[in-house]
């Protein structure tokens, strides 16, 4: 399933050439709902992790017994995607019953905040597969893990992430049953299998960490915000979705540290 990014609506780089020299590649992961196996690249799909190694834990203090049971958000979407493919009207009386259950409370009050809890396997990347992945001469697998809490860093809402590398041809045995939390924050930190269709593009740095003046002439190029011209940020610079390299689109917070 090839995945492509439309051709940008103007050349960027022609109306602004100090851009040239800011541009840089990234790949899309593009991760669409599938059954990768652990020698696929893949999001929340099973790791090729050494059985003789620990898996990720985290350590950092904060509440971990109250959420969403990890085997509850599972279920609740195996559910959901086999109604949708069985009948047209949704699940049956029974599996409702089961959805509308899924809630957040004390799911595993005999854990202290200080427990070690399992990270969750998010995504796991194969040099062969990912033109951008950075080669650090510590192995040709990339496998990224988060706690399934944002309670975190200083501000008490930031996610807590572990990377970690291997030479796949060094993996003796796999391990075969990947841990899990028993209870997450949020359901949206638990990943579903996909499978990628990684995709290289070119990407020039977010507006807002361009130099002032080149901000200005950005701006009055665009014009007003209501026409219905090509917009820097959302058309011209960074690409949505799942991706390794390029730039950070700091949409949501402005930039930062």
């Amino acid at each position: 399933m090839p995945r492509t990014t439309p051709p940008r609506p103007v050349d960027v780089e022609a109306a602004f050439p100090e851009l040239v020299a800011l541009r840089r590649f990234a790949t899309r992961l593009h991760p669409r709902r599938g059954i990768p196996t652990a020698g696929d690249s893949s999001v929340g799909g099973p790791l090729l992790w050494p059985a003789d190694e620990p898996w990720p834990m985290c350590t950092v203090p904060h509440e971990r017994g109250s959420g969403f049971r990890y085997a509850d958000v599972l279920r609740k979407r195996e559910i959901l995607e086999q109604a949708r493919q069985r009948d047209p009207a949704g699940p049956t009386a029974e599996e409702s019953e089961f959805i509308d259950s899924v809630q957040a409370g004390p799911h595993a009050p005999h854990l202290a905040d200080t427990d070690p809890v399992p990270m969750i396997a998010v995504a796991q990347l194969y040099g062969r597969d990912v033109p951008g992945l950075p080669d650090t001469d510590e192995g040709d697998l990339l496998q990224v893990f988060w706690c399934g809490f944002e309670l975190h860093g200083e501000t008490g809402h930031e996610l807590h992430v572990q990377l970690r590398r291997h030479r796949s041809v060094d993996v003796g045995t796999p391990l075969t049953e990947q841990p899990a939390p028993e209870v997450v924050g949020r359901q949206e930190l638990v990943p579903s299998p996909c499978v990628l269709h990684p995709e290289e593009i070119v990407e020039h740095p977010y507006l807002e960490v361009l130099d002032p003046s080149l901000q200005e002439r950005i701006d009055a190029w665009e014009g007003p915000e209501e026409d219905e011209g090509p917009q820097y940020i959302s058309d011209l610079s960074t690409a949505p979705g799942w991706k390794i390299s390029g730039y950070i689109a700091w949409n949501l917070t402005g930039p930062a540290p």
